[in-house]
């Protein structure tokens, strides 16, 4: 049933391939959403719930100097007349629209209880009142004038516009968020003064960039403020694509309560965020342990927002406690932009803020084009009928014989003064009393108004400068109604930079309560954190084939580097592991280890500490700890490792000496400081020879003398190890007896 079915075809079954049916059914139902209920116009910013809205609420004369009516009236006409939808939804919708912390310049005035910021919900619609406000007005603005096209109701008993005149940008000054079949949107609300700069500085400009219109439009502005500390550069990015976010941040300051005690005190949160909702997770992760620094909350706000925080102690650094809030609450959000609108041809798509501004533009100069198309109709017909009058004036006896003896006197004034057939009605339709001398003089006076108001018009249509012009006077006109010298006008959202490294990871320490653990990784790979620290794992249970292959002792708070066989370094966060109950969990799922690569090492991360890294070919160099740290998963590439050689140890360089075996058994033992340091590459030569790989090394001081550990575990000082003192890369001399390939322990 594919196709469209006549009332004749009703009752008769059709067959049709599944699949079809349900793709074509699917197609009309997505496209719908899109185009009728989740996506707003380019060009006013509405979807079309609220064209409907704010129509019924004109024609119901709800003006802002009228007296409000109630929301249920408002509500019945639009499903009515106009929405055949639900009446909850639709009263959701004019509830938004009200609400002066969701949108940010209200296109509805609510009278009565329309919810709050702690997330109570309006009253019911019965009791609740509402009227247009002064931004509605101008989206309202000359609808009567032909500016936008209308169309049939569902019905076909009314008639509705098609799209808003729109004299205020709405869509940007408003935002808009929806979710439609396979797309969504987002956009936050914008500064209506500023979009009104860089609109006109559009017109200007018309190949301006989008730099430079931020110079204009800073960046969101919240109905509830807050701080936005998104860089200028991911801003620009987001503007420029149509696609992006904005973090987010409550605002807050501390209070001096005297003898070194304070507080603080958050008078904005985050666009969209429950008050309630955010005190009532505050305090489960207080009660969780999850706030270490936090002592109390309070929420002492009335009809301003005023939140309650006292420290644990009065040694918390403020700067550190509100970081640990932001990164665990939504004391900070990212608001996502997805600038996802239907153009004027009523196609879906992202556009960038520019593209934006520039449909809203084009779309006024196309309402200023039709007005003046509509007003000089009207003159010219005005003009018409006044030409008739003076005609009627200057032969008022003729006129009057011909009225009280013609049974048909239209044409036979049309006929006796050239009359036109709407002129000929117009003195028809003449009362008596303007008959009067005083009335030609009116007359002829409205007749040049009308003339010099036809030329003005004229001129405009015939100038494309002129209309630019004319948009370019209204939206200055706009600014001036929503200025930042208003209090509706003014910016709300300020901007700050982004928090330094050093206090996120100071939060990041704050957040993690110290705890002493021991961490073991097996031969197979199954890393786990013990708590405490255990010297003896020898009862520690491994799956069947499986041994420990590394322990560390550490804290929960300290960091953990892994060297592997391919020559990477892997961070781990030691507050991150599984605990000791079970086998613990592959390390794999926590790092994209290759493989083909094995681990080689595992320490405690020290910044301070200096590592010897080698490989089997012989290659190796001295790196700095500081330098192998690395925020992702696939870590960091540090030793590059010759094919079909492989990492064999990093080793912490604390001494003066190398010692090295290599697998023909020869030791060679030179000064550690003819290795150089490096943060990337193959490394030098540290061992030759014609068979000079690396079985195992160490670094130890001259002073303290070289041992060599046995199977058993056993230490064995080597007394005589300068005899095999040599220069880097020297193919060295046969070990002592007793040495193997493991001699030094290192892996």
């Amino acid at each position: 049933m594919g196709e469209h079915v006549s009332p004749d075809d009703a009752g008769r079954i059709f067959d049709e391939p599944f699949d079809e049916a349900l793709s074509s059914r699917y197609l009309a139902y997505a496209l719908s959403t899109i185009t009728q209920r989740a996506l707003p116009d380019a060009r006013d910013g509405l979807k079309p719930v609220h064209r409907r809205l704010m129509h019924a609420m004109r024609l119901l004369k709800l003006d802002p100097d009228t007296a409000f009516k109630k929301s249920a009236r408002v509500v019945g006409d639009v499903i009515g007349r106009f929405h055949p939808h639900g009446d909850q939804a639709v009263y959701e919708a004019l509830v938004r629209l009200a609400q002066d912390f969701a949108a940010r310049y209200p296109l509805v005035e609510g009278q009565g209880n329309f919810g709050n910021i702690d997330g109570d919900t309006a009253a019911a619609m019965r009791y609740t009142e509402a009227r247009l406000t002064e931004a509605a007005q101008l989206m309202l603005r000359d609808i009567t004038e032909g500016t936008v096209d209308f169309r049939e109701t569902y019905d076909g008993e009314d008639d509705e516009p098609v799209v808003l005149p729109a004299a205020f940008p709405n869509l940007l000054a408003n935002g808009a968020s929806g979710i439609a079949v396979g797309m969504a949107t987002n956009i936050p609300p914008h500064n209506a003064a500023e979009l009104c700069d860089a609109a006109r500085h559009l017109i200007k400009t018309p190949n301006a960039r989008t730099e430079t219109l931020m110079n204009y439009v800073q960046g969101p502005d919240f109905p509830t403020g807050g701080v936005c500390v998104e860089s200028r550069e991911s801003m620009l990015e987001a503007y420029e694509t149509g696609r992006g976010g904005f973090r987010l941040r409550a605002k807050w300051e501390t209070e001096d309560l005297g003898r070194g005690q304070w507080r603080i005190v958050i008078t904005e949160i985050p666009y969209l965020v429950q008050k309630a909702k955010l005190v009532e997770r505050i305090a489960v992760l207080m009660e969780s342990k999850k706030l270490p620094l936090l002592g109390d909350v309070m929420d002492e706000s009335a009809e301003d927002v005023r939140l309650v925080l006292e420290p644990k102690s009065r040694t918390v650094d403020p700067a550190l406690l509100m970081e640990s809030l932001y990164r665990t609450t939504d004391l900070e959000v990212r608001f996502a932009l997805n600038l996802n609108v239907l153009d004027p041809k009523g196609a879906p798509r992202v556009m960038g803020l520019k593209e934006a501004l520039q449909i809203w533009l084009d779309h006024r100069r196309e309402v200023v084009v039709r007005r003046s198309t509509r007003r000089l109709e009207q003159v010219e017909d005005r003009l018409e009928v006044l030409a008739g009058y003076l005609v009627a004036f200057l032969n008022l006896d003729e006129v009057i014989r011909i009225i009280r003896e013609t049974d048909e006197p239209r044409p036979e004034l049309m006929k006796a003064f050239k009359l036109s057939e709407r002129q000929a009605e117009a003195i028809l339709n003449m009362r008596l009393r303007s008959l009067r001398k005083l009335e030609e003089i009116e007359i002829r006076a409205e007749e040049g108004r009308l003339q010099e108001e036809r030329d003005e018009f004229k001129a405009l249509l015939a100038s494309e400068d002129l209309q630019w012009k004319t948009v370019d006077g209204e939206i200055a006109e706009v600014k001036k109604r929503f200025g930042p010298d208003t209090e509706i006008g003014r910016r709300r959202t300020r901007f700050a930079d982004a928090p330094a490294e050093d206090i996120a990871e100071a939060v990041e320490e704050a957040l993690t309560p110290k705890e002493p653990i021991t961490v073991v990784l097996s031969e197979k790979g199954w890393i786990r954190a013990l708590k405490g620290h255990v010297d003896d794992l020898s009862t520690l249970k491994h799956k069947e084939g499986d041994d420990t292959a590394f322990s560390v002792k550490a804290e929960t708070t300290d960091k953990l580097i892994l060297f592997t066989s391919d020559g990477r370094f892997f961070t781990l966060d030691a507050a991150k592991l599984p605990g000791g109950r079970g086998f613990g969990e592959p390390v794999r799922l926590m790092i994209d280890l290759d493989e083909d690569a094995a681990p080689v090492a595992l320490y405690r991360h020290d910044p301070e500490r200096k590592l010897l890294i080698a490989s089997t070919s012989g290659h190796g160099f001295v790196v700095s700890e500081a330098e192998v740290l690395s925020a992702k998963r696939g870590g960091r590439q540090v030793l590059n490792v010759m094919e079909g050689e492989e990492a064999m140890a990093a080793i912490p360089a604390a001494g003066d000496r190398v010692a090295i075996i290599g697998e023909n058994k020869k030791l060679l033992i030179f000064r550690l400081d003819e290795i150089p340091e490096m943060q990337r590459g193959k490394g030098v030569k540290l061992f030759g020879g014609k068979k000079g790989k690396i079985a195992d090394l160490t670094v130890f001081a001259a002073s303290d003398g070289l041992a060599r550990i046995d199977s058993a575990g056993r230490r064995h000082e080597i007394e005589n190890w300068k005899l095999f003192e040599a220069k880097r890369a020297q193919a060295g001399r046969l070990a002592p007896k007793g040495f193997s390939a493991k001699s030094f322990g290192a892996r």
